[in-house]
Formats: C-alpha cells, sequence, structure tokens
C-alpha cells in the first residue's frame, strides 16, 4: 500500500486523493470498519473507480432518495432496481451508487460525519479514485433569508465566526482551514440561476457543535440567556456574513481540503432563526424544502457530464 502515491516531486499530483498517514503503508488490511468494507474482503477499484462526484448527507433516507433521484436525471434508472446499501451489515452509515455518482449519510453533527469522511476518503484513494467532487447536501436554520432559500457555502465559520475547525489532538489544539473551493460554489450558484426554480445564494455558513444552545435557540432543556441576548447574537452572525447555520460543514471543508477534494456545501434553510426557533410549516412543505439540495447538485451533476461528453 503506497500511501505516497498521490505525490509527484514532493507535490500532490493534481486531481488524486492525498492521504497524510504513513501508517497505512504498513497495514496489510484497511478495514473501513463503519461501511462494512476493506481492502482485503472487497475490489474497492473495481466497485469504485469511477466514481467522480459524492455527494453526502444526514439521513440514509435522504441519500438513498438522492441515488434514485440522480439515476432518473442521468438516464439509468431502471424501475426494478432496488438500489441496495452497499454498507448493509452496518447501522452507522448508507451508501448508495448509480454510475460515477456515491451517495453516503453521514449522521448528524461534526464526530459522526468525521467518522465518515475518514473511510469515504481512504476508500476513494484505495479505488484510485482522481477528480472527485464532493458535495454536502442538507438543511439548515437562515438567517434573514425566506425559507427554502438554498445557501452554498463561501466560508464554513465557527461559533464565533471564525473560518476555522479547532480540534484537540494528542491533548493539543490543531486548527485546520474550512475553505472551500470558490470556483465550485460559482459553478453551482449559477446551476441556481440557470434554474430559476427557487432562490440561490452565496454566503458563509455558521456550524456549530450543538443543536439547541450552539446555536442561541431557546427552546432547549436547559437556556441560560434571554431572548434579547439571542437577536443581538444572531445579528453579530448575520452582520459577519453568515446566512445559514448547521452542524457538519467546518469539519468536511476542512478534511475534504487536506484531500485534495473539491467540496462544496449545499444547504436549504427551513426557517428564519431570528423570526423563530421550531418548524412550523406543514409537512408536505418541508419535504419540498429538502429536494432543491438534491435538485441543484443534479443540474450540476448533469451539467459536468455532459461537458465531459464534449471533450
Amino acid at each position: 500500500m503506497d500511501s505516497n502515491r498521490t505525490e509527484k516531486n514532493g507535490e500532490n499530483c493534481e486531481g488524486s486523493i492525498y492521504v497524510n498517514n504513513p501508517h497505512l503503508e504498513s497495514m496489510k488490511e484497511d478495514i473501513l470498519y463503519h461501511f462494512n468494507l476493506g481492502t482485503a474482503s472487497h475490489d474497492l477499484p473495481a466497485m469504485f473507480g469511477d466514481v467522480k462526484f459524492v455527494c453526502v448527507g444526514g439521513s440514509p433516507w435522504r441519500m438513498k432518495s438522492f441515488i434514485e433521484y440522480i439515476a432518473g436525471e442521468l438516464g439509468l434508472a431502471n424501475p426494478e432496481a432496488e438500489y441496495p446499501n452497499i454498507c448493509e451489515g452496518t447501522d452507522r452509515y448508507a451508501m448508495y451508487k448509480i454510475g460515477p455518482v456515491l451517495s453516503v449519510s453521514h449522521g448528524m453533527g461534526i464526530p459522526s460525519i468525521s467518522i465518515m469522511l475518514h473511510e469515504l476518503i481512504k476508500l476513494l484513494y484505495h479505488s484510485r479514485c482522481s477528480n472527485v467532487t464532493v458535495v454536502r447536501i442538507g438543511t439548515s436554520g437562515g438567517l434573514g433569508l425566506q425559507p427554502g432559500t438554498v445557501v452554498v457555502t463561501k466560508q464554513s465559520v465557527d461559533a464565533t465566526f471564525l473560518p476555522r475547525l479547532e480540534q484537540v489532538v494528542l491533548g493539543k489544539s490543531v486548527v485546520r482551514s474550512t475553505e472551500l473551493d470558490a470556483e465550485l460554489a460559482e459553478e453551482l450558484l449559477q446551476c441556481g440561476k440557470e434554474l430559476a426554480e427557487f432562490e440561490t445564494v452565496i454566503a458563509n455558513t455558521m456550524c456549530t457543535l450543538d443543536f439547541y444552545e450552539g446555536q442561541a435557540r431557546l427552546d432547549g432543556a436547559f437556556c441560560s440567556y434571554t431572548e434579547e441576548d439571542k437577536q443581538k447574537y444572531l445579528a453579530s452572525a448575520y452582520a459577519a456574513g453568515v446566512r445559514n447555520i448547521e452542524m457538519e460543514s467546518s469539519v468536511f471543508a476542512a478534511m475534504c481540503k487536506l484531500s485534495n477534494l473539491r467540496a462544496a456545501v449545499v444547504c436549504v434553510t427551513l426557517l428564519d432563526r431570528q423570526k423563530g426557533d421550531q418548524l412550523t410549516s406543514p409537512h408536505e412543505v418541508l419535504h419540498g424544502y429538502q429536494q432543491r439540495p438534491q435538485i441543484l447538485v443534479g443540474h450540476y451533476i448533469k451539467k459536468k457530464l455532459n461537458l465531459f461528453k464534449k471533450k
């Protein structure tokens, strides 16, 4: 196992997946435990070597819905297809594939998506994939936006509005950049304009460690601040360019950047947090909102594959 094969003259080969772990080289087998896959038990290059687009999202049902949707958009749909869960045998994550598109669930919050990304990055690496684009699609709380607005993340910022991910490794603080691919974000914004079905904007996304107090909600089991405190904090976030709030974008951006993966975050807003904390829209309205990121990303994938065919 050559963990340096992505390097050439001391630099990453363009488009290759990069892992920076010398210990992988001495391993006889790499078991991707939470995917129920492994380098000895599965022919990963045969299974995943053609992957060019990976879409990740919180829930298994949403990612199965996305693979069914994209199969239809790419003309690969089969009325009798079951789209089996590749990770069957584990209850941690779900994975589906059609053509060059991989769809993977990541659960909720930084710890859950971090575990998934470690194994996804190694999966793509072991499969010898190249020029892969990874997009997180999901839902979020909005700031100053109409519910249903799709936000393409410009920068993922922490709860103090700084574009960074701070982790503790061996008892020491490690700070990593949360920079995302600006060109990819602009391409996705252009796709939104072409669709013209819903509002799409580029803005900063705040990634928090908690759904309740960490997002200044007033409806958790504990709350030590006032409505006025909440509004002041959200106004500060808005002034920092934040237009939506979620719980995964910082580690997603950081790990994709370290791995030489083009990455974007596309989330729909379900409500304006400056106007309330709880969802009051009917289920069918919320379901329609949740389909918007997959419609946008589906349009992008179709567009890119058509461009590939012309070359």
